[in-house]
């Protein structure tokens, strides 16, 4: 079903180790308007949206895992060499304790990774509007990490998946209006 090339979606590159913007970048991992509540609630709102847009969520969603395994690469690179001491002036020190130098998903705030995240409420207009609030707070969470960086590497791949967000808020806009049309139109069975 998968063919796996061991290749990110774009190229993630850091200047240098930076436990601090790790700390920041682990919200779009694992907070509530990150990669990996986006994709699980795209892949799992195709059980209930009409054909019509069953693939938009289909493609969205995995494209959002594959943003996810970006800033989980981010996240490795920026804390790799970190020392302990460098966690704990991050603000780190209760993750490093934890799990050492594994990702976990938590928010940037160590608050663990929720299913609550997940919005899915059965009306396909209702979930596409909620789509495009998740998108769009996805683009504003990267464009105030990039606002804090000064990893100019970093900040490129940041921007590609600001702009990835934009590209996705557009699509489940479209797929609104499509399930307006559709809305109006009688059914023959």
């Amino acid at each position: 079903m998968w063919v796996y090339e061991k290749k990110l979606q774009y190229p993630v590159k850091v200047s240098s180790c930076n436990p601090m913007l790790a700390k920041f970048l682990i919200e779009q991992y694992g907070g509530a308007d990150g990669e990996l509540a986006a994709a699980l609630r795209y892949l799992n709102q195709r059980y209930t949206i009409p054909d019509k847009v069953i693939g938009l969520l289909t493609d969205i969603g995995t494209e959002e895992l594959a943003h996810l395994e970006m800033i989980a690469t981010m996240v490795y690179k920026l804390t790799k060499d970190a020392t302990p001491e460098q966690m704990k002036r991050a603000g780190l020190a209760d993750h490093y304790v934890n799990h050492s130098d594994a990702l976990f998903y938590h928010n940037a705030s160590g608050n663990p990774w929720k299913a609550e995240y997940i919005q899915a409420k059965g009306d396909p207009i209702a979930d596409l509007y909620e789509d495009i609030a998740a998108e769009e707070k996805a683009r504003a969470t990267y464009q105030w990490i990039i606002n804090l960086s000064d990893d100019p590497d970093l900040n490129d791949g940041l921007r590609f998946l600001r702009e990835r967000e934009i590209v996705h808020s557009q699509r489940f806009r479209e797929a609104v209006e499509l399930m307006k049309e559709e809305r109006g139109k009688k059914k023959f069975f």
